[in-house]
């Protein structure tokens, strides 16, 4: 009997532990930090897209642009992800690229849809870059290169202009932490996986195009994501 009210009294001290620690936290605080920060992606998003759009060419081909969302909604309905969250845009441009601006636009260059070899290819890239979104990269470089305060404090000022182009450019043609890429890879070969795509395909994209990063000068997303040839056997390897 004795253990018996002893461990009741643990359990009530934890409990009330627990509460004392809760109580001092403002949620309130946190909450208004977390809408604050979405708003500004929000912002941000529809900002960077319009500076972005009036500054290169976009495809009007409907069924190229739908023929890559529906790989997206495969990946995405296979993760519990949210499709309709994602703007794809379809750049006429002859560059290998395809990255990711705030509020999950997504723009995938004409050159990258030529380069790629296969479907299973082309679902690597985009989940590759879906897992950026979904794991806050986009802003985390933001923040780490210009940062938060800068962004909220001129995005209605003189500098903005600037400051929103120096972004476009960091995102579309530099490079993640090399951190940052490692974990978008390893989600992306959850994604791949989940949706029942070969994660081969996305191995093979990137030892290809590693190999010839020395020739032709458009390979951006290579130069944006260095050490093809190395993530190409280590995707391979934690895929089996």
């Amino acid at each position: 009997m004795k253990k018996l009210l002893l461990a009741l009294l643990v359990l009530v001290l934890c409990f009330g532990g627990l509460f004392y620690l809760a109580s001092q936290v403002n949620w309130i605080k946190l909450f208004r930090i977390e809408v604050a920060k979405d708003r500004l992606e929000q912002k941000l998003g529809d900002v960077f897209w319009t500076m972005y759009s009036q500054n290169e060419k976009i495809s009007d081909d409907r069924q190229q642009r739908d023929s890559v969302f529906q790989l997206i909604q495969l990946l995405c309905s296979s993760n519990g992800i949210d499709h309709g969250n994602i703007k794809l845009h379809i750049a006429v441009n002859e560059q290998i690229n395809a990255f990711a601006l705030p509020d999950q636009h997504m723009v995938v260059n004409t050159g990258l849809l030529k380069a790629v070899r296969s479907r299973d290819e082309l679902a690597g890239v985009l989940a590759h870059e879906i897992a950026h979104m979904q794991l806050s990269h986009v802003m985390k470089k933001l923040a780490k290169e210009i940062s938060f305060a800068a962004l909220s404090t001129v995005l209605g000022g003189e500098l903005a202009g600037e400051l929103i182009k120096d972004g476009i450019r960091l995102l579309s043609s530099t490079a993640y932490d090399r951190s940052l890429e490692r974990d978008a890879d390893l989600k992306a070969i959850e994604y791949l996986k989940a949706a029942g795509v070969s994660v081969k395909g996305f191995a093979n994209f990137l030892d290809r195009l590693g190999a010839e990063n020395d020739g032709p000068v458009n390979l951006t997303w290579i130069s944006t994501h260095p050490d093809s040839k190395e993530r190409a056997a280590y995707i391979m390897e934690k895929a089996q």
